[in-house]
Formats: C-alpha cells, sequence, structure tokens
C-alpha cells in the first residue's frame, strides 16, 4: 500500500488530502501522480470507480501552485464527456485546493452563458467543461487556449460513445504542442488508439487492471424472465427491490422515455424513486443527484448520463432493468456499486430479446453471474395499482372515474320511433324547345355614337337634375357636387369674385382667361 506522502505532493496539498479522510493512494494513484509530477504525458487505463479524478487532479494542483492565470486564458483544461462528471471534477477541485491560491470555472449547458464569461474575463487556472460548451465559448471569442500548460481529457471512451471525438480532435489543435496531456479511458478502442498516438507524446502507459474487468467487489446476478413485456419487467424490479436490503440503489435503463416510465411506476408502487436523464433541465438534475447523495433519495432511475465517473460511494445496488447496447457500459453501469473498497450488489434482467447483448457482455467480462430465478405467475402480470369502483383520478386536469359502470348496469334507451317524410311527387318539366343556330340572335354589329343616342332605351333614362336621389343629396349638401364644380371649370367660372385661391393679388394672368367650351358635335 502506497501512502499519499510518498507520492511527492506538496504539504500544502496532502493536508488537503488529509482532511478528506484519505491516506492511501490507489493503483491508478501510485502509479500516475509521480509521473505527471515531472510533466510527462499520461495514459491511464483503468476501470471506474478506481480512484482517478484525483490521479490527475493532485499533480495538477502543485504544478499550478506557481503561477498567476490571465483573463480568458486558462492554464489548465479537463474536458469530462458529461456535465455531471464535469461537476464532480470541480467538486474535486474544490476539495483538494484548500489553501492555494488557485481559481477555476465549470463550463457546462444548462447554465447561463454571462454567469461563464465573467469568470473567464476575471481569469481562472482550470477551466473544466464539456466539448461543446467549451466550443461554444471559443467561437464567440471569449476564450483563448494559448495558454494552457495541462490538459486533461477523462472518460475517453465515453466521449466516443457520445460523438466528441470530432469535437476533441478540434480543441487538441486549438491548445498549444508543447502542453502536457493526461488522458484517461476504463476501455481502448481503436479509435480511442488511433487518438492517443496523434497527440500523446511518448505517454507513460498505466494499466492497472484489465480493460473492461468488473470489480470483485460487486456480486452479480441474471434475472431472466420468459417475456418481453414491459409490464413482466417493471414487476420483476420491484420483485428484487422487494427481496433486497437496499440502502440506496441505481436503475439503468437504455431509453430516455423508459427512464421516465420506471420511475413514475416505482412511485405508483410507494417506492422513492426519481428519474434523471439528458433531456431533463440542469437544475433539476443537480438536484436530484444531490438529494441522491444526501440520502434523501433511495433509488435513482437513469440513462447511462449517470454510468460514468459520479462518485456516490455508498451505493449499494445496482439494477440493470435493459441489457446495454454496448458491452462496456455493462461495466460501467455496476462500477457504481463496490466503491472505495465496500461490497455491492448487481443485477441485470434478461428476456428472450436479449440474447445478443447479453452474450457480448458475458464474454467481456469473461464470467458468467449468478442467476436469480423470480417464481412469479408470467401470464397474469398486472403492473399498474387499479384504483377500486367509485375511485377517481386525474386525467388532464379532469376527474373521471376510475371504472365505468357496465353496460348491464345502465338504463336502456328508449327507442323513438321516427316516420320517414313521404317524398312529394316530382313534376317533370318540359325540356325546352332548343333554337336553331340561325334563329339565335346574332351579335351587334358596330354602331356609331349617334346611333347609339337615339336608343329608346337611352333617351328614356331621366336627366340628372331629374333624378329624386339625386335632388335630396344637393338639397343635403350646402355646396355644389362634384359634377357641378366640374362644369364650372370647364366654363371658365371662378368662386371668390373671380379669384384664384392661394395666389393673392400674384395670379399669373393665363389662369384668368376664361376657358373655351369643348364642342360636342360629332
Amino acid at each position: 500500500m502506497t501512502e499519499f506522502s510518498d507520492l511527492g505532493l506538496s504539504p500544502a496539498t496532502l493536508t488537503a488530502v488529509a482532511e478528506t479522510g484519505y491516506t492511501t493512494a490507489t493503483p491508478i494513484q501510485a502509479q500516475a501522480i509521480p509521473v505527471a509530477l515531472q510533466g510527462r504525458d499520461v495514459l491511464g487505463i483503468a476501470q471506474t470507480g478506481t480512484g482517478k479524478t484525483a490521479a490527475f487532479t493532485l499533480p495538477m494542483i502543485d504544478r499550478l501552485a506557481a503561477g498567476r492565470a490571465k483573463a480568458r486564458m486558462p492554464r489548465a483544461l479537463v474536458i469530462a464527456p458529461t456535465r455531471e462528471l464535469a461537476d464532480q471534477v470541480s467538486a474535486s477541485f474544490e476539495k483538494y485546493a484548500k489553501g492555494q491560491k488557485l481559481s477555476w470555472a465549470l463550463l457546462i449547458g444548462g447554465v447561463s452563458f454571462k454567469d461563464q464569461e465573467q469568470k473567464l474575463d476575471r481569469g481562472v487556472d482550470v477551466l473544466i467543461a464539456t466539448p461543446g460548451r467549451l466550443l461554444d465559448h471559443f467561437e464567440r471569442g471569449k476564450l483563448l487556449m494559448t495558454g494552457v500548460q495541462i490538459m486533461v481529457v477523462d472518460e475517453a471512451d465515453r466521449m466516443l460513445d457520445m460523438g466528441f471525438i470530432p469535437d476533441l480532435e478540434r480543441i487538441f489543435k486549438m491548445t498549444p504542442p508543447g502542453k502536457q496531456t493526461l488522458f484517461f479511458s476504463a476501455t481502448m478502442p481503436p479509435e480511442i488508439t488511433r487518438l492517443t498516438k496523434q497527440f500523446l507524446k511518448d505517454p507513460v502507459r498505466i494499466e492497472v487492471a484489465r480493460p473492461a474487468t468488473t470489480a470483485e467487489t460487486i456480486a452479480q446476478h441474471l434475472v431472466p424472465i420468459p417475456t418481453t413485456d414491459p409490464k413482466a419487467k417493471r414487476t420483476a424490479l420491484r420483485e428484487l427491490i422487494a427481496r433486497s436490503e437496499i440502502n440506496n440503489g441505481i436503475v439503468f435503463c437504455n431509453r430516455k422515455s423508459e427512464v421516465d416510465i420506471v420511475a413514475k411506476s416505482l412511485k405508483k408502487h410507494g417506492l422513492d424513486a426519481a428519474a434523471i436523464h439528458g433531456d431533463l433541465d440542469q437544475a433539476t438534475r443537480m438536484r436530484t443527484l444531490e438529494s441522491f447523495r444526501n440520502g434523501g433519495l433511495k433509488l435513482l432511475v437513469a440513462s447511462d448520463v449517470a454510468a460514468r465517473g459520479l462518485d456516490i460511494p455508498a451505493v449499494s445496488h445496482v439494477f440493470n432493468f435493459d441489457v446495454p447496447h454496448h458491452a462496456d457500459d455493462y461495466v460501467h453501469r455496476i462500477g457504481r456499486t463496490g466503491r472505495a473498497g465496500r461490497t455491492g450488489e448487481a443485477f441485470m434482467i434478461t428476456t428472450p430479446a436479449d440474447a445478443k447483448n447479453l452474450d457480448k457482455v458475458l464474454k467481456l467480462i469473461g464470467k458468467t453471474p449468478d442467476t436469480v430465478t423470480l417464481d412469479l405467475d408470467w401470464a397474469n402480470i398486472k403492473d399498474e395499482p387499479r384504483a377500486g369502483r367509485g375511485e377517481k383520478r386525474e386525467r388532464g386536469g379532469r376527474e373521471r372515474s376510475r371504472e365505468r359502470r357496465p353496460r348491464e348496469d345502465r338504463a336502456p334507451r328508449e327507442e323513438v320511433q321516427v316516420e320517414a317524410p313521404v317524398p312529394a311527387p316530382v313534376q317533370d318539366e318540359a325540356p325546352r324547345p332548343k333554337r336553331a343556330r340561325s334563329e339565335r340572335p346574332e351579335r351587334e354589329a358596330h354602331t356609331t355614337r349617334a346611333e347609339r343616342a337615339e336608343r329608346p332605351e337611352r333617351s328614356a333614362r331621366p336627366a340628372p337634375e331629374e333624378r329624386p336621389e339625386r335632388a335630396d343629396r344637393r338639397d343635403r349638401n350646402d355646396r355644389p357636387g362634384r359634377s357641378e364644380r366640374g362644369e364650372r371649370g370647364r366654363r371658365g367660372e371662378r368662386e371668390d369674385g373671380d379669384r384664384v385661391v392661394g395666389f393673392g393679388d400674384d395670379v399669373p394672368a393665363f389662369l384668368m382667361r376664361p376657358t373655351t367650351p369643348r364642342s360636342t358635335d360629332g
């Protein structure tokens, strides 16, 4: 066993570690810390829950103790795949950097840009961020990466699963080539191996456990059920919870929608459960995690967002409601229990449809877990508790009866005889005779204006002054009508004493000349 005092850490850092209650370093810490203090690149391969966060946090604090941060130019950068893991790294810095004049900032989604920009403007020594939010600040011109001396990549294989490798390559290219890189991963897929060969300089490879192995302190169990019905799986989950002596536990599901359904089902059956997944807002996620850490919440139903890096030492049980699609996720899920030398139990519910994914998990871990048999009536599974007759529940803002009255108890409807209306006799109309083409009136030929004036219908129209409506309108108005004013203008008559209004005495002579009436002769 290696003591922290033997690793070459500064007295201030050792004091902060002692205040946390730790005195003995884990294997990954004992091997990585001395190499990191020398300034060399580190490639750490260790299963989750082995203390990787302290393995890079402690040497980083010692190396940054001498120096001062500049505005928008962090001296160290920690990249984490999820908000929860980044927040946990931030908590580690707060715990281990006591007594040191170091500052750090957390850049994650779900938090306003303004608060984060204010911290960057003041200058931070350590920047802890998720890839997306870090690039957002960089593209806004609020961040410069030229001063980065140490860069840490945590849970690199999880970044591969989440599609962050292109962003990670871009971040590597934004930082100085002479920086120190600490690269940690639980597994080493080919893509991660390519990344380390491209950006790490002669790294010291530290492998404290075979990649993708499970801790010996975890008792693993398989729970096969003969059906794929989701109700049967939820019933099996409740039966396992009832049989186990649970301090607190995490239930993992493959899909976010399934997380909500399982959490609601557990709460309906009287169990203390809450959901956490990537679609929830950051405040809700952090509040739920804090309640689970403090013991206020017994069961946490989660997606794989909680499978990596969450340091909750006292988790007693892990339940895999679904067999994970990726075998590596099984290792990370059950790694939430059995941490720091404690024992834990892990259960995985399997159905006939999970044979392919289950085979991958068993090949990866290299052993077959114990089988737990549930003696239930699988053909008559009733998942949700049903209310009795007469009870009511809320649905869509209204209270409705839980069960409807049987049809035979309802009063029969009176049948009303409606007589059909007798249709009226239809009289056949005689078809109109079609006129021959020669009998049809031809279009009028072009006529002259004089001929049109002699038509009787034209001459029969009354003059404007004879129309009664026009006369009434003139009586109602004190001023002449529009047509009358137009006639005066054509005749050259002027108002206001033959003066043109608006010119005063300086009226041009041509405006005072009378106009010649227009001839109406053809």
